[in-house]
C-alpha cells in the first residue's frame, strides 16, 4: 500500500508516494477523495525489450534505477562509486513541504531533497549532497545535482529564451521530440542568451490559453535547464522537466562531512497560459525578504547623457533639470573614479578621481538629496582593468586559467574566491556608500566567465565566484540595510531569481529603442513583476539601434516598468520637458496599480501588434497599452478582447492621451472612443472592442476603471 504526502496550495497539487519514492502528480489541485486512485494508476505496463518490472521514475532518478536520461546525480570517489545506489532513510512531511533524505551505503554520501510548495502554488526544490566518508579518504567528487520533475505525456511543446546583447530574451519553441531539449550556460552569468524561463505546454499554449509547467534555476552562474522525453516515457509520464547548477570539472569536491547545497529551482503550474505561470511567479518574487516595500522612484541615469565626460557642472546641471520634471532617484554612471577617462582604465581602483571631482562626491550627493532626490552611483565591483593599479599591485587576484587568457570589453574578472580581494572590495565599497552618502548601486558585469580558474585554489571557479558575489551584496547591505541594488550586466545578463533575493531591481537590456523594449520587457514579465525591471525613456534616436521614435512612445513602453529617463534632458525643448512632468506625473500616478498588479498579455491580433496590461488584485482598475511596432497586411484591427478583468464587474473602459495624440494609421477612431464603454469583465475578455489602428511605433494607453 502506497503511502502518499498531499501537498496543497494555491490551486496546485503534489502528490509523493513515500513507499516507491516517486512523484505521482504536480499540476491542477486534486481532490483528496481521488488520492487513492491516482496511486492505483501509477504503475505502468511491462513492455518488451525492457525491465521485468514495470519502470518507475523516483524522486532521484539515476541509472541505477533504470532511468536513461540525464541523472538526479552524478559523482565518483577517485573514479568509484559512479553509479549512485540510493536508499530512502527519512521523511519529513507537513501540508506545503516534504523533506526526503535518501543514502549511498558504498559511495559514502547522503543526499536531502527539499520540495516547499507556497502560498501562490509555485514549488521550490533544492538539494543538499553530504560526504559522510572518514576523515583521509577521497573526496566525493559531484559531478551534476539536478532537479528532474516528470511532466504529462500532453505536454507537447516547449518554449524557452535566447538573444544577444540589446535582445535579450527573445522566445523560441517548438515541437518535444524525443532526446533532451537541453540549455547548458557556461558563461559564467545567465548571459542575454539565457534560457530564463523554460516552459512545456499543451500544443500551442500562449498567454491566455494552454497548460503548462515552468523551470527557473535561481543561480546567477553557470546552470543547465532542460525537457527529456524517451521512447519509453518516465514510468507513466510523458517527459521531464527541470535543471540545476552546472558543475564545472573539479568544481565542488567534497571532503569528509562538507555539504554542497543547489540552487533553488521554482517550478510552476500553470492551467491557463503564461499570464496564469505568471501571476504565481510575480507573487511569489514579490514576497522575497529583498523585495522593495517603498515606491520605486523615478530615475535619471547619466549614461547616455555624458557617458564618461564627468563635467560637474554639466552634471549639476542635469540634476536641476531631472528635479524639474519630477526625477525621484539621479544616478551617477561609469566614469566618476580614478583612471577612467574610457572603457580601457581605471576598473578596480574604487577611488573619486580628484581631476573631475576635486571636492569628492557629497557636494553632489548632498545637493541631489537637496533637490528631493536619491543619489545613485555606478559600480563594476567584480571586474578589473589590467591597466590600473589593483592589477598592478594584485596579479595574484585576477580569476583566469593564464595571464595571456583574453581581455573583454578591455577587462578581466576579479577573483572574490581570493578573501583578500573579496574584503578589499567590501571595504572600498563600504567606505564609499557612507562617504558619499549612496542610496543606491547600479551594480555591473560587463563580460562572461571564461576558463575561470582561480589563481587561489588552481581549480575552476564559477561557483565559488557566484557564492562569493552574493556574500558580497549580503554584507553590504548588512551594513547598510536601506541601501539598494541594481543588477546590471551589460544590460540583461543576469536576470534571475537567485540575484534578486538580494537585490532590487534588474537592468533588462542596454537597449532603450522602445521598439525593442516592449518584446525585451514582454518576455522579461513572464518571471519578474515589472516594479523590478528597469525602463528608461532614451533619446529620440536610440543608441544602439539608431532607431527614431516619438516621446509619447518611448515614455508609454518606460511606464510599465521601474520607470526611468536616461537623455540629457537639459537639451530638451520647454515643450518635452512639460510633456517628460506630465509622464512623471502619470508615473506616480500609475505605480500603485503597475507595481502591484497582475500583469496580463493578450494573444496578439498579428505579428507587429501587442496588448499588455495590469489589473488591480481587487479588480478594481486596469490600464493597458495597445501597441503597435510594425506595419501589417491587415488595413483594419478587428474586435480584440480585453484580457484579466473580473468576469461579473462591470468596466468603463477609456482612452488616456495625457502624454499627446499618438499616431493613428486611419482617418477616424471607433466610435466608442469618444466617451468610453461600458460592459462586463466577462464582454471584454469574450466580445472585445475595435481598437483604433496605430501607425507604427505607437503606443496607446486604454484605462479600465469599475463602475
Amino acid at each position: 500500500m502506497s503511502e502518499l504526502v498531499h501537498l496543497t496550495s494555491g490551486g496546485v497539487s503534489v502528490v509523493i508516494d513515500t513507499t516507491g519514492a516517486r512523484l505521482l502528480h504536480w499540476g491542477a489541485a486534486l481532490d483528496p477523495v481521488d488520492l487513492d486512485a491516482l496511486a492505483a494508476s501509477s504503475t505502468g505496463s511491462v513492455t518488451f525489450s525492457s525491465f521485468d518490472a514495470p519502470r518507475t521514475f523516483p524522486l532521484l532518478a539515476v541509472e541505477a534505477d533504470g532511468w536513461s536520461g540525464a541523472p538526479a546525480l552524478a559523482w565518483h570517489r577517485g573514479g568509484r562509486h559512479s553509479a549512485p545506489l540510493l536508499r530512502p532513510t527519512g521523511w519529513e512531511a507537513s501540508a506545503t513541504s516534504l523533506r526526503a533524505e535518501f543514502a549511498d551505503a558504498e559511495a559514502q554520501a547522503t543526499a536531502v531533497l527539499d520540495l516547499e510548495l507556497d502560498a501562490d502554488g509555485v514549488l521550490t526544490a533544492q538539494l543538499s549532497v553530504t560526504s559522510t566518508a572518514a576523515d583521509g579518504g577521497q573526496p566525493l567528487d559531484l559531478l551534476a545535482a539536478r532537479i528532474l520533475l516528470p511532466i504529462p505525456a500532453h505536454a507537447t511543446e516547449v518554449l524557452d529564451h535566447t538573444g544577444r546583447w540589446t535582445g535579450e530574451r527573445h522566445p523560441q519553441r517548438g515541437a518535444l521530440r524525443h532526446g533532451a531539449h537541453l540549455r547548458q550556460v557556461r558563461r559564467g552569468r545567465g548571459g542575454h542568451d539565457a534560457p530564463y524561463l523554460t516552459a512545456v505546454g499543451t500544443d500551442g499554449f500562449g498567454f491566455r490559453r494552454g497548460e503548462l509547467w515552468t523551470a527557473h534555476v535561481a543561480w546567477s552562474g553557470d546552470v543547465e535547464v532542460g525537457v527529456e522525453r524517451l521512447p519509453e516515457g518516465a514510468g507513466v509520464h510523458g517527459a521531464v522537466l527541470g535543471g540545476g547548477e552546472l558543475l564545472l570539472p573539479g568544481e565542488i569536491r567534497l571532503g569528509a562531512g562538507e555539504t554542497y547545497v543547489s540552487p533553488r529551482v521554482f517550478l510552476t503550474y500553470g492551467g491557463s497560459g503564461l499570464d496564469s505561470v505568471s501571476s504565481r511567479l510575480h507573487r511569489t518574487v514579490r514576497s522575497f525578504s529583498a523585495h522593495p516595500t517603498t515606491p520605486r522612484p523615478l530615475v535619471l541615469n547619466t549614461w547616455e547623457a555624458v557617458y564618461f565626460d564627468h563635467d560637474s557642472a554639466k552634471i549639476i546641471e542635469l540634476a536641476e533639470a531631472a528635479a524639474s520634471v519630477g526625477v525621484e532617484r539621479f544616478v551617477l554612471d561609469d566614469g566618476w573614479f580614478r583612471g577612467r577617462p574610457d572603457d580601457r582604465s581605471g576598473l578596480g581602483d574604487w577611488f573619486i578621481d580628484d581631476a573631475k571631482w576635486p571636492d569628492g562626491l557629497r557636494p553632489l550627493a548632498d545637493h541631489v538629496h537637496s533637490l528631493g532626490m536619491q543619489f545613485g552611483l555606478w559600480f563594476e565591483p567584480e571586474m578589473v582593468n589590467p591597466v590600473s593599479d589593483l592589477a598592478t599591485q594584485h596579479p595574484e587576484w585576477v580569476l583566469q586559467a593564464s595571464p595571456d587568457s583574453p581581455t573583454w570589453r578591455h577587462q578581466k574578472v576579479l577573483d572574490l574566491a581570493n578573501p583578500d580581494a573579496s574584503a578589499f572590495l567590501l571595504e572600498r565599497l563600504d567606505a564609499l556608500v557612507a562617504e558619499i552618502g549612496v542610496d543606491f548601486i547600479k551594480w555591473d558585469h560587463n563580460r562572461d566567465l571564461h576558463a575561470a580558474v582561480s589563481p587561489h585554489t588552481g581549480r575552476a571557479s564559477v561557483h565559488a565566484q557566484t557564492a562569493a558575489f552574493y556574500a558580497l551584496l549580503d554584507a553590504l547591505r548588512e551594513r547598510h540595510p536601506a541601501l539598494e541594488i541594481e543588477s546590471c550586466a551589460s544590460g540583461g545578463a543576469r536576470v534571475d531569481l537567485g540575484v534578486l533575493r538580494r537585490t532590487q531591481r534588474v537592468w533588462a537590456s542596454d537597449s532603450n529603442d522602445p521598439v525593442e523594449r516592449q518584446r525585451i520587457q514582454r518576455w522579461t514579465g513572464t518571471l519578474i513583476p515589472p516594479e523590478l525591471v528597469g525602463s528608461h525613456v532614451g533619446p529620440p534616436i536610440a543608441e544602439t539601434t539608431h532607431r527614431a521614435a516619438s516621446l509619447p512612445f518611448r515614455m508609454a513602453t518606460a511606464l510599465f516598468g521601474h520607470a526611468g529617463i536616461e537623455w540629457d534632458i537639459t537639451r530638451c525643448t520647454d515643450a518635452e520637458r512639460a510633456t517628460l512632468a506630465r509622464w512623471t506625473a502619470l508615473y506616480r500616478e500609475l505605480r500603485p496599480l503597475l507595481h502591484s498588479g497582475v500583469t496580463v498579455r493578450s494573444d496578439e491580433v498579428d505579428d507587429e501588434t501587442l496588448l499588455h496590461g495590469v489589473v488591480a488584485p481587487d479588480g478594481s482598475r486596469a490600464v493597458f497599452a495597445w501597441v503597435r511596432l510594425g506595419t501589417s497586411v491587415d488595413g483594419f484591427t478587428p474586435r480584440t478582447r480585453i484580457p484579466g478583468l473580473s468576469a461579473a464587474q462591470r468596466y468603463r473602459l477609456r482612452m488616456r492621451e495625457d502624454l499627446g495624440r499618438v499616431a493613428r494609421h486611419q482617418v477616424a477612431d471607433p466610435a466608442w472612443t469618444d466617451a468610453g464603454v461600458e460592459a462586463s469583465g466577462a464582454f471584454f475578455e469574450t466580445i472585445g472592442v475595435p481598437l483604433p489602428l496605430l501607425a507604427p511605433g505607437a503606443a496607446l494607453l486604454i484605462e479600465a476603471v469599475r463602475v
